[in-house]
């Protein structure tokens, strides 16, 4: 089997989790590491025993694909240096800081044939994946995404930070473009809205409401799904999935009981997950489970409900 070679650009919280996934894949050869902290590359790259970079540049003839774990801020520029020069990308979310990069950058992978995949991870949840077969057009769906106040990320707000994953989520389930968006929130510990809730109307009538806060004092990732024949609760950060829908009537004649199915799922690894299908689109030259495209969906919604309570705010 030929190996793929890959680098990572940006060792940081998620970067060093990057390449480890790529040193213990088989058909993966990492062949560098890369970020403007040299000392903290150095300490990634020894782990691995492989160079390590402080000017992505150097990567561009030796390597066939890349995870991009910069700054959102930088994820156009190093993205596009790739993409040109014709080599696959892995790129972590949000895809871009504007949907006019995002459009570009998917345009540059289309020209050039490459996979572009965007790294919004909790779709390799195996909870969220075992929706599949059970969804039957969603009517309602709320989604909860809290965590307690951590300086990474906080460089964006909370809609681009972790709401984002919740607006991919919803919008690739119910599949119908929105038509309107109500949202107000709020900064407390940083310069950036830190907690948010946005409420979603789609063009089939479908409505999400969704809350995203990083200044909570727990961590939780809910999802709860309205149909019209069941109701489904989904606890990703537990990694189980309810099932919620009417029994046969027999315990109380004439009144519909309800019964409810249960499924806890292997803890797993969503990030190997997520770069081993990287991988087999580059091999299989398929397209990747999360495109460009379903990146620049969420950060277009995501830019709305921000510019929503900006306006608000005036």
């Amino acid at each position: 089997m030929k190996k793929i070679k890959t680098a990572v650009i940006g060792t940081g919280y998620l970067g060093k989790f990057h390449a480890q996934k790529y040193a213990s894949l088989a058909n993966s050869e990492l062949v560098g590491v890369c970020d403007i902290n040299a000392e903290l590359c150095q300490d990634i790259a020894k782990q691995y025993n492989v160079p390590a970079y402080t000017d992505y540049h150097e990567l561009i003839s030796k390597v066939d694909a890349v995870s991009i774990a910069v700054p959102t801020l930088a994820h156009y520029e190093v993205t596009q240096v790739f993409l040109k020069n014709g080599i696959h990308v892995l790129l972590e979310k949000p895809i871009t800081p504007t949907v006019n990069e995002a459009e570009i950058l998917i345009n540059i992978a289309k020209q050039k044939d490459l996979v572009f995949q965007i790294g919004h991870l909790e779709r390799f949840n195996p909870a969220l994946k075992a929706l599949e077969g059970l969804l039957d057009n969603p009517r309602f769906i709320e989604s909860f995404r809290l965590a307690p106040f951590k300086l990474r990320g906080s460089d964006v707000n909370v809609v681009l930070d972790m709401m984002i994953h919740d607006i991919d989520i919803i919008q690739n389930i119910i599949q119908s473009p929105i038509v309107h968006i109500d949202a107000s929130g709020a900064c407390v510990l940083s310069n950036e809205l830190d907690i948010v809730n946005a409420r979603l109307k789609f063009a089939n009538g479908a409505v999400a409401n969704v809350t995203a806060s990083r200044v909570s004092v727990k961590t939780e990732r809910k999802l709860r799904i309205f149909q019209h024949n069941a109701y489904l609760s989904l606890d990703l950060q537990d990694k189980k999935l309810t099932c919620y829908h009417k029994g046969t009537g027999e315990m109380f004649p004439g009144i519909p009981d309800i019964v409810s199915d249960e499924k806890f799922f292997e803890q797993g690894d969503s990030l190997r997950d997520e770069i081993i299908a990287f991988l087999d689109a580059i091999t299989h030259k398929t397209t990747p489970i999360i495109t460009g495209e379903h990146g620049k969906a969420a950060l277009a919604t995501a830019i709305e409900i921000t510019n929503i309570i900006h306006a608000q705010a005036k």
